[in-house]
């Protein structure tokens, strides 16, 4: 049966949250196990909280913890008996491992995942992939947002290739219509790198390119994927994020402010539940990292058990719909067009 690593460790909110979270999912699935990374007795500790098939769940025991005060690349190194590199250790060696799920340190994740796990042939850089809502009530796919802060034409060309292959086999988009970030729509809009991208986007066989979007257009445009450097995405997300929160908070205190407030929130609370869910980007689970060997899946740090369910089914779905083998496909389809 398809495992599931999960890094019990990793995130402000361990292990707590994240072992619940993870067995919620297990609950709601019925294709797949557990396999907890972590400190046994702390895990064991919340396990016994929950009632749950112990037949579909494991603990491995790690001594160690990688924290965001660590460096990256001497943490993986180094902190060899931790969660995180435990985990990804197991996600490479054990066939029946098909993802790991992390809310520990991004850029831990991020090393960890090419040391240990490895690219794909042909996978210049891997690439960070959230699933946003949009106005019409789907998601949106935003392709980096956060691994590579400087890229080359030719890495936004891959991205939006694994992307679209990841909305088709994680999330039914037939044909995902691919847009690039900039700072208008118009074809020469943009710095060289932009440009440059979008000229090879046009010629990009089995996608299908849209032209330039802003950042609005991620979710109120028409767009399945948005494709940016890892700089420009990163801030796009945390802008996004930043008014979600904003507006939830400027409800509440608005409805809060007086007794007609409160009258009214009861009237529209209904309503309010529906914008408040539709900004929160979480229930779609954690960020793909797209490009490795096997599937590994990179939770908010601040992830509630909310958050991490829908990252441990995100990383099932992955698994389930041949993700790594459809990327892997489209790249030797593509080196072997280059060598023709």
């Amino acid at each position: 049966m398809l495992k599931i690593i999960v890094d019990a460790m990793g995130g402000d909110n361990a292990p707590a949250e994240i072992v619940k979270g993870a067995l919620q999912a297990l609950r709601e699935r019925k294709d797949f196990k557990l396999v907890f990374t972590g400190m046994e007795k702390a895990v064991a500790a919340e396990l016994k909280k929950y009632k749950y098939d112990a037949s579909r769940v494991e603990v491995v025991d790690c001594a160690e913890t990688i924290t965001n005060d660590d460096v990256p690349t001497s943490a993986v190194r180094t902190k060899k008996d931790s969660s995180l590199v435990v985990g990804l250790r197991l996600l490479k060696e054990d066939e029946e491992a098909g993802g790991f799920v992390s809310a520990g340190s991004t850029g831990a994740v991020l090393t960890g995942g090419v040391m240990l796990v490895g690219r794909i042939k042909g996978v210049h850089r891997p690439a960070l992939c959230p699933a946003l809502p949009n106005v019409r009530g789907t998601q949106t796919l935003l392709c980096d947002c956060g691994a590579n802060a400087e890229c080359k034409p030719a890495y936004l060309s891959q991205f939006a290739l694994m992307a679209s292959v990841y909305g088709k086999t994680a999330f039914e988009m037939e044909k995902p219509h691919v847009g690039l970030l900039s700072n208008g729509t118009e074809e020469h809009k943009g710095d060289p790198l932009h440009q440059e991208a979008y000229a090879l986007l046009k010629q990009t066989a089995g996608i299908e390119f849209a032209g330039n979007v802003e950042g609005r257009d991620i979710m109120y445009g028409d767009v399945d994927v948005v494709v940016s450097d890892g700089f420009s995405g990163n801030v796009a997300l945390k802008s996004i994020e930043g008014c979600g929160k904003m507006v939830a908070t400027v409800l509440r205190s608005s409805f809060a402010s007086s007794l007609g407030g409160k009258l009214a929130y009861l009237r529209a609370r209904k309503y309010i539940g529906k914008l408040t869910t539709a900004l929160d980007y979480s229930r779609y689970g954690g960020s793909v990292f797209l490009g490795l060997k096997k599937v590994v899946v990179k939770s908010h740090g601040s992830s509630k058990a909310k958050s991490i369910c829908p990252s441990v089914i995100q990383a099932v779905d992955a698994c389930r719909g041949n993700l790594i083998g459809e990327i892997s496909a489209r790249l030797e389809t593509e080196i072997a067009a280059e060598q023709e």
